[in-house]
């Protein structure tokens, strides 16, 4: 795996806690999804984590916007069926 001498690139402090980083988790959450959904996931994931380190309300925010694009989707879905 590509790793940068640049801890901005490879282990941002923002996307680490507890010895645990937040692409670890990702992972783990996002393992049985496909498309869009892990997309959704992922990013939600990923924000909730860093929210209070980077980008804070902005983050939030974020996190609804890809919250409520899952929900768009999957009720689509539902409506498909």
């Amino acid at each position: 795996m590509y790793e940068s001498d640049d801890k901005m690139v490879s282990h941002p402090a923002h996307y680490i806690s507890n010895g645990m980083e937040v692409i670890d988790v990702i992972e783990a959450f996002t393992s049985d999804l496909k498309g869009i959904e892990a997309t959704d996931t992922g990013n939600i994931i990923k924000y909730a984590c860093r929210w209070k380190h980077k980008n804070g309300v902005q983050d939030l925010k974020k996190i609804m916007w890809y919250t409520q694009h899952l929900i768009d989707h999957l009720e689509k879905d539902e409506d498909d069926i």
